[in-house]
């Protein structure tokens, strides 16, 4: 391929008349001196009043590499300090230049011109304006001895340089270790998620939607991404999170966007609002499905415009701030209902992620138990550890079928919190597993335990399947419904009845209450 070399003339080190200059470092010379460097072509950019010091610099190149073609071009900034000036201009050339990356290398010489020029072909070269890699020359250590000086390439793709491509591959895993609060989850899904959202957060101010059920950690991430976005200086304002479920009329109004004293009645004082509050850092609205029409056109306009007027107020404030939104609910279907404005929910849904329920991520059930256990740990300042057949007993009912974790982490969190600090000596044991499994049951089934319970001891409800005592518990309630053993089994047996020559439901529903050690005069004495 062709080696093509694009940079500035310098007026200053390209200078030099006579025999001596010849003895002189010169970069733009020395850069077709090199014996390793063959240049094919030199495009060589200059300012007016430089003409003749290019052409001169044209010829010496001529005589000491003639095979290298040399192209003048005039680039003249009013202000070569003008750094939108002197971009400018680079970015016309570059896109009007003819590229062939599939024939020729390209090279940008950096070393000469202005250190805004030098800025300017950097930036674009790494935007990839310019498909090339950075020349860097410089004299050598005695110029007397030697006027070629040195020259390196530097290729912009970081990944190929492997010291770095290791350590942004490093920072990327702990960010994401980060983002998990240190949690070694085990759902691809998952951390596929969050290797995603790690991209993202690093790289745009951009709102973010976050969709999940109520206790799915919602809150949580969202400061981990304010935390992360802090870590690299991307962000020094507040973190400020907001449940907009708790917000109604101008009290809404208020909260968000603030007001000056007098806007309604109550209002003794003027107030900044939590959006001002959060300039040049995050504001999380947490249920942002449950704002009222009215304030999604206010946050609309802030969201977009980085300003808006505080209730009461006839002069708009600003507050640059990055928005993260969460909700539980369909806001697609909000939007058809009319409740959630669609241009809203196109502004802050260009990056929407949706996080789990902790039914949906069962494997990673066990490593959320010993977090929740070390972050006890912190708070009550002692270690609190599971007996090896109570982590046993709780790690295989957490994880199965019958757990359903209605609330989620936070109901997962609750529940380890429960059996640590009940734990004494700080070993939790299987009764105390036994019993937090039965609180868990209850709050999950009340109508059913609290039938059952009346009916079969605890051993037995515990050691029953989900499929099992579901099933019981709907035919005791048509017992209890029943005037008698025979009517009971003929309702839950009609649909049968007719496909059978021998009917005798009394016995069939007897037989099945024998299963489970009941009978009829049992179950009837029960029913208060």
């Amino acid at each position: 391929m062709k080696t093509v070399v694009i940079g500035f003339l310098g007026s200053q080190l390209d200078s030099g008349s006579g025999p001596v200059r010849w003895e002189k470092w010169r970069p733009t010379v020395s850069i077709c001196q090199h014996d390793d460097l063959l240049v094919d072509r030199l495009e060589l950019l200059h300012a007016r009043p430089h003409t003749k010091l290019a052409q001169a610099v044209k010829d010496d190149i001529a005589s000491v590499s003639p095979e290298t073609e040399v192209n003048l071009h005039l680039n003249d900034p009013r202000n070569p300090w003008d750094f939108q000036e002197v971009y400018g201009l680079l970015h016309d050339f570059a896109r009007s230049y003819q590229f062939r990356p599939d024939t020729e290398r390209y090279l940008m010489h950096i070393t000469t011109g202005t250190h805004v020029a030098q800025i300017c072909m950097y930036l674009l070269t790494e935007a990839r304006y310019f498909p090339a890699s950075l020349l860097q020359t410089s004299p050598a250590r005695r110029p007397s001895a030697d006027a070629v000086g040195t020259y390196s390439i530097i290729d912009l793709d970081l990944s190929r340089y492997d010291q770095i491509a290791a350590r942004f591959a490093r920072e990327r895993q702990e960010s994401t270790e980060f983002l998990k609060s240190g949690i070694a989850t085990r759902n691809v899904a998952f951390n596929r998620m969050i290797d995603a959202i790690e991209r993202v957060s690093v790289r745009s101010r951009a709102p973010m939607l976050l969709i999940g059920p109520t206790g799915a950690g919602k809150s949580q991430l969202a400061a981990r991404i304010y935390e992360l976005k802090r870590s690299r200086h991307q962000m020094k304002g507040e973190f400020v999170e907001v449940n907009c479920a708790t917000l109604r009329g101008d009290a809404a109004m208020s909260t968000l966007f603030g007001h000056l004293k007098g806007a309604f009645t109550g209002a003794q004082s003027d107030r900044a609002g939590l959006l001002r509050k959060a300039h040049e850092g995050m504001v999380f609205l947490d249920e942002i499905g449950e704002l009222g029409i009215d304030e999604q056109a206010m946050l609309l306009k802030a969201v977009e415009e980085k300003r808006f007027f505080p209730l009461g107020a006839d002069r708009e404030t600003q507050s640059d701030f990055q928005l993260i939104a969460g909700t539980n609910r369909d806001l697609r279907a909000d939007v058809r209902a009319g409740r959630f404005r669609d241009d809203l929910l196109a502004r802050i849904n260009l990056w929407t992620f949706k996080l789990p329920a902790l039914r949906e991520r069962r494997e990673d059930i066990e490593p959320n138990i010993d977090y929740e256990l070390e972050r006890h740990a912190k708070i009550a300042s002692s270690n609190v550890r599971f007996n090896t057949e109570a982590r046993a007993a709780y790690v295989r009912f957490a994880t199965s079928g019958a757990a359903e974790w209605a609330g989620n982490f936070r109901e997962l969190s609750a529940s380890v919190s429960r059996l640590a600090t009940l734990a004494d000596g700080g070993r939790i044991t299987e009764s105390l597993v036994r019993d937090e499994v039965a609180r868990l049951r209850a709050a999950w089934s009340p109508s059913e335990d609290d039938e059952l319970s009346g009916l079969l001891p605890s051993a037995k409800l515990e050691a029953l399947d989900l499929f099992d005592r579901l099933q019981l518990q709907s035919v005791i309630g048509v017992c209890r419904r029943s005037a008698s053993l025979a009517d009971a089994g003929r309702k839950l047996f009609a649909a049968s009845r007719e496909k059978r020559s021998a009917v005798n439901d009394s016995d069939r529903l007897r037989k099945y209450l024998a299963r489970f050690a009941l009978d009829w005069s049992l179950v009837q004495s029960s029913r208060e």
